[in-house]
């Protein structure tokens, strides 16, 4: 059961509560894996590195860390996409955090491969999970990190498109992109979103 789950992360637990939380957007299983659309995984991924313990059930994957001495916690919605709003409501609700304490990375059409952009808030730019996270919590101020995806090309299917993998070319880019976007949300933690859109809102 999810409760299980939470009861590790309580106080007296495997962890203390969380002071923030960092969402990457994405689909489970290996299908899905190093696809486009799973971008927000990649990163938060990285932020966990090879040392991060990743604890998974039907609602949601997650992983406890430390930056810079705040307590964060990684987490992986399992819910599929267009669902991931039913798991961030109930982590949200649980340690009673407010909107301005999540971060939401997800992948983006609307900006080329290399590029990543941080914004306060704002609508989904018709991204489902993003939709579905602001459906949930009838809330749009929270802060996101968009990696871009690109554009599919003409005659593409825009759902076929960001359900393969990336290409070798843009893999070739990728390292740097997951690097510089878990550096980004590091900074969203130690610094906050302003200071981390001037730092990082650029192309590598």
């Amino acid at each position: 059961m999810f409760k299980r789950l939470l009861e590790w992360l309580r106080p007296g637990g495997r962890t203390g509560s969380p002071e923030k939380l960092i969402i990457g957007l994405g689909n489970p299983g290996l299908r899905y894996a190093r696809t486009r659309h799973n971008a927000g995984f990649a990163v938060v991924e990285r932020i966990a590195g090879k040392s991060g313990e990743w604890k998974d059930h039907r609602l949601a994957s997650i992983c406890p860390v430390q930056i810079d001495g705040t307590a964060v916690m990684l987490v992986r919605p399992l819910t599929y996409m267009n669902l991931s709003g039913k798991a961030v409501e109930v982590l949200l609700s649980h340690w009673n955090l407010d909107i301005e304490d999540m971060l939401v990375i997800h992948d983006d059409l609307d900006l080329p491969v290399g590029s990543i952009r941080l914004r306060p808030g704002g609508g989904s730019g018709g991204h489902k999970g993003v939709q579905s996270i602001i459906d949930s919590l009838q809330c749009q101020s929270f802060a996101r990190l968009r990696i871009g995806i690109g554009r599919p090309p003409a005659g593409e299917d825009v759902v076929d498109y960001v359900l393969k993998p990336f290409s070798p070319e843009e893999r070739s880019v990728l390292e740097g992109v997951w690097e510089l976007a878990a550096d980004a949300a590091c900074c969203w933690v130690k610094m906050g979103i302003e200071t981390a859109m001037n730092r990082y809102n650029r192309r590598i």
